[in-house]
């Protein structure tokens, strides 16, 4: 199954990383997010990804020509111009890297890297700034029984701020940052078939509008409930708590 991933945002919530960079590559331990997001894939086995480049989509590709020098222990012979590597840490990945235009939307995006999936009975696709400890095998077992062309995993977020229950002055319950209770929302990890590039008209078509609309009111589409734990990177206070998380060993997205 071939997994694509859209990364060419501006990322402009998150402006004091992305003034430099694109949001997929704002590091979480040391490692883009990008990263993250595909070991997520690789370890259900998935390991051939579609990046749909836009914003400083160049620095993307310059971090996979040179991966074993991020990855990788080096010596360098400068009087013989030859570069020795020690340590190979690499990943089983095939990266196709597409630039698909700065200011084209998400569903123009899919629309152009669909030659790229064409023969497949359907891909994944997600988002460059978000991780969770889905179970990926489940969602794909769960699309192969309902028969329809797009799943769409569905998370409940976490409130940024405790609840608090009052009677009067006296509190009388309180919950720290508890599961948002306002219902269910788009997680980011989908199954579509190929023919959902019929439902896209051009580069400016937004997939999270139109072409989910379409596929919602024609009964083509199917929820894949991921209750544990989901989390995008929207803002600097998301990239803090994920870097939080990862430092302190909580990171719940690393499954591999």
């Amino acid at each position: 199954m071939k997994v694509v991933i859209l990364a060419g945002g501006l990322g402009t919530r998150i402006a004091e990383e992305t003034s430099t960079r694109p949001k997929p590559m704002v590091e979480i331990g040391g490692r883009p997010i990008l990263w993250h997001i595909m070991k997520i894939y690789s370890h259900y086995g998935f390991n051939d990804f579609v990046i749909c480049l836009g914003y400083k989509g160049y620095m993307i590709k310059e971090y996979f020509a040179n991966y074993f020098l991020h990855m990788s222990d080096v010596t360098f012979h400068l009087a013989e111009n030859r570069m020795e590597v020690h340590r190979e840490t690499a990943e089983p990945w095939r990266v196709t890297l597409v630039d698909t235009g700065e200011g084209t939307q998400t569903g123009g995006r899919l629309k152009r890297v669909l030659p790229y999936v064409k023969d497949e009975a359907f891909f994944a696709l997600t988002y460059g700034d978000g991780v969770a400890d889905i179970d990926l095998a489940a969602e794909i077992a769960f699309h192969k029984t309902h028969g329809r062309r797009a799943t769409v995993s569905v998370v409940r977020p976490a409130k940024r701020f405790g609840a608090v229950a009052i009677e009067g002055d006296r509190v009388v319950n309180f919950e720290e940052k508890p599961n948002d209770d306002g219902g269910w929302i788009n997680g980011g990890f989908f199954l579509l078939s190929p023919s959902v590039g019929d439902l896209i008209a051009g580069d400016q078509t937004i997939w999270e509008r139109e072409p989910m609309e379409q596929l919602a009111r024609g009964d083509d589409l199917r929820a894949y409930v991921h209750p544990g734990f989901w989390h995008p990177m929207d803002s600097l206070r998301d990239r803090n708590f994920l870097e939080g998380e990862w430092a302190g060993n909580r990171a719940k997205w690393r499954i591999w």
